[in-house]
């Protein structure tokens, strides 16, 4: 069966642009010789199992795949079942109770740096707060990531330049451990 991956595609079916439509994104994926593949929801989040082990391979694969099937250019990351539940369990906020909408895993290609998350004067956010994981930051955003002020501060090129980066909800976040259990 191999190992389960979670694909996370980044500003896709937005607003009616950069259409990718789930059932061509499954048999992408299909085509690319992974197994066990499903979608969850119509934003860009694909689970499959592959006997290949790097990540960063086989979301360069996919993004490849995507542009000459769609084309247009794609960001991707695929993440492993063991690093979603690592990231799940090492959520800083208490997660019992919060709504979807407040809390986020924004997923980075590689870690930033803590002196760029240093230079946002945290104090002007609050009550938004972000904290830094493994190739994560968890973003608190009690009024929504639609009205949120630190979102937007997050993707600047002082903090996340060079690096790329897609966020998910919570609600997201917690199925794609699920779907990626096996």
């Amino acid at each position: 069966m191999g190992t389960m991956y979670a694909a996370l595609l980044r500003g896709i079916n937005v607003g009616g642009h950069r259409k990718v439509p789930m059932a061509e994104l499954r048999k992408l994926l299909v085509g690319l010789g992974h197994g066990a593949v499903r979608t969850h929801l119509n934003s860009g989040n694909a689970v499959f199992s592959s006997d290949a082990s790097d990540e960063d391979t086989l979301a360069a694969e996919l993004a490849d795949a995507l542009e000459q099937r769609f084309g247009f250019p794609v960001a991707c990351m695929v993440r492993g079942a063991e690093y979603l539940r690592d990231v799940r369990d090492a959520c800083p906020f208490p997660t019992d109770g919060v709504g979807g909408k407040e809390l986020h895993v924004v997923f980075c290609s590689r870690p930033v740096p803590a002196e760029r998350l240093a230079s946002l004067d945290a104090a002007a956010y609050l009550p938004e707060e972000v904290r830094a994981g493994d190739r994560a930051l968890y973003l608190y955003t009690p009024g929504g990531l639609g009205t949120s002020r630190l979102s937007p501060a997050l993707h600047r090129p002082a903090v996340l330049g060079g690096i790329d980066a897609t966020s998910r909800n919570w609600n997201t976040v917690t199925a794609l451990v699920e779907l990626t259990r096996g």
